[in-house]
């Protein structure tokens, strides 16, 4: 039998499941199973088999890691980002600092269109040249799977060129990436709302899929941007060409994004800040994932999500950074833990649940992500030393990660 990696004295190796739920709901979120003083081995990228020391196998013949003192766990899978950008926003920090809301920036020509701007006189390999140290410094934290959004192109050329860039990450970090079409992010200077969005229809969306760049289809559902009726239309188109649906609902408003997720069978609907009742009945009645960014209610210093009335009600959540140049300049997702506990006071173990089984699930993930399962792959975050693994959110300005192992091998 050839050698592998044993990794050995684990203080406690974090969401084991034999079987793998497809997620996790309600009160079930708060149990996340935990083998103590244990042991795991990888062998060919994936995981092989785990236990307790007391059932460790002879370590002859493997590379060995001694993680005592240590906890080890999946890395995070962020279900929502926007990491392909042109360059940050710090101008438009001031101004929110100065009492500007995030609807004045945008109508005032910042925001995305600031952003999109940029980004439309810049080259493919000048971007992904940007983006490549965001995304490697987001491993190192502890993130091993990513979904990537465009909108910042605004223009069938350049909403491409955003997912090629997005496409080509993967050739460079050895990680799971899925692409999202995110076209209908703002409305383009000089273009009325109707054309643009027969533009997304008619010729982003087929584009997109004929070169298959795109696996979802995604719309900013809000007001002044577009509308429940824009985005079901939109979603529609999408799965046409067989693009899955996910949408940006309920940030700013109660915007009916929430419904029309539902309505249209979305994979998920995200932010949701402005919620109440209604939605929370509305997403009890179907299978569409609710996902907070508490990033950007941070950043945007908007309510929090309610997810913690969105779990008593037996729903699951799932956490994801939604780091962008405009509203989340963060991607680090112990920091959305972090916040998470503290300001929507989740538990440790829900927001893990929230962070890797739910958000794999969201990206199709569930067979290869999300848990310590044999034969799923071996991306594994080993932690720096804590006596417990609630020390890892409560100390939020310290990170996570010791090690981080993508597909068996050390990344960091």
């Amino acid at each position: 039998m050839s050698g592998g990696l044993l990794i050995t004295h684990i203080a406690g190796l974090v969401q084991v499941r034999p079987v793998a739920p497809g997620i996790v709901a309600g009160a079930d979120m708060a149990h996340l199973p935990v083998i103590n003083h244990a042991w795991i081995l990888v062998k060919d990228g994936r995981i092989h088999s785990f236990g307790s020391m007391d059932t460790c196998p002879d370590s002859t013949g493997h590379e060995c890691i001694d993680a005592s003192g240590r906890w080890v766990m999946p890395t995070f899978v962020d279900s929502h980002t926007h990491l392909v950008f042109p360059t940050p926003r710090s101008e438009e920090f001031v101004m929110k600092i100065r009492g500007a809301t995030y609807a004045e920036i945008a109508a005032n020509g910042g925001g995305i269109l600031n952003s999109a701007r940029k980004l439309q006189g810049m080259s493919e390999d000048d971007l992904l040249e940007v983006t490549l140290p965001r995304i490697k410094a987001l491993i190192a934290s502890g993130t091993g799977a990513f979904e990537i959004k465009s909108g910042y192109g605004l223009t069938v050329a350049d909403e491409l060129k955003m997912l090629r860039v997005a496409r080509r990450l993967a050739r460079h970090v050895p990680v799971t990436i899925r692409t999202t079409l995110l076209g209908a992010h703002a409305i383009p200077t000089g273009m009325s709302k109707d054309h643009y969005v027969r533009l997304v229809i008619e010729e982003m969306i087929p584009a997109a899929a004929a070169e298959g760049l795109a696996d979802y289809v995604d719309v900013f559902c809000e007001e002044g941007f577009f509308s429940p009726a824009d985005t079901e239309a939109i979603i529609m188109a999408g799965r046409r060409h067989g693009l899955g649906a996910r949408i940006h609902a309920n940030q700013l408003h109660h915007s009916g994004g929430v419904q029309v997720g539902v309505k249209t069978g979305a994979i998920s609907v995200d932010h949701l800040e402005q919620m109440g009742d209604e939605e929370i009945a509305c997403l009890r009645e179907g299978n569409t994932m609710p996902v907070v960014l508490p990033g950007a209610a941070f950043f945007l210093n908007l309510p929090f999500p309610p997810a913690r009335r969105m779990i008593e009600s037996g729903l699951p959540v799932a956490i994801a950074s939604d780091y962008n140049p405009g509203s989340s300049p963060a991607g680090t997702i112990p920091m959305m833990i972090s916040l998470a506990c503290i300001r929507m006071r989740l538990t440790p173990e829900e927001a893990i649940n929230a962070t890797t089984i739910n958000t794999a699930h969201t990206l199709g993930l569930t067979q290869t992500h999300g848990t310590i399962t044999v034969g799923k792959e071996a991306n594994l975050l080993i932690t720096r030393k804590v006596a417990s693994l609630a020390e890892l959110p409560y100390a939020y300005d310290t990170p996570w990660a010791d090690t981080v192992l993508l597909r068996g091998v050390t990344h960091n």
